[in-house]
């Protein structure tokens, strides 16, 4: 099978909502994701990555790059919303959208690479893992803005 990994676009927003709404059982509705995507497309920080299979998208991931001015810390990127097409896992896909990202990531100096999984999705686990992703040891804390 020949993937094809690119830097996406507006035109692509709409494959990557159904992909992650699918994934993720998510709602995201195409209008807001076209319209935090058009308030944000001069950020060079916020990297879109999609697989395409005959012009379908089966892969994608978000690649936040983030400077810092701590020097351990250095630059570092967070990935999220990683996700393969259901009857495509198992077809190394997921490992070469790693690959990508982390060469994306050497691009813009990142020393690290995190990111983080909901519990529910063991089976991408098992890629983050065999992958050399380590749990550090720590806690994702999340409070709503009322």
């Amino acid at each position: 099978m020949k993937i094809e990994f690119k830097i996406a676009t507006f035109e692509d927003i709409a494959g990557i909502i159904e992909l992650c709404n699918s994934c993720f059982n998510e709602q995201t509705s195409l209008s807001q994701a076209e319209k935090i995507y058009k308030e944000n497309a001069h950020d060079c920080n916020q990297i879109y990555v999609i697989g395409v299979v005959d012009n379908q998208i089966v892969a994608h991931t978000k690649i936040n790059i983030i400077p810092t001015i701590y020097e351990d810390m250095n630059t570092y990127a967070i990935l999220n919303h990683v996700c393969v097409k259901k009857e495509l896992r198992r077809e190394h896909i997921g490992t070469k959208l790693l690959d990508e990202c982390f060469k994306i990531a050497k691009e813009h100096n990142c020393k690290y690479v995190e990111l983080w999984s909901k519990n529910f999705r063991q089976a991408a686990h098992g890629l983050y893992h065999k992958y050399g992703f380590e749990v550090m040891d720590a806690k994702f804390f999340t409070k709503r803005i009322d």
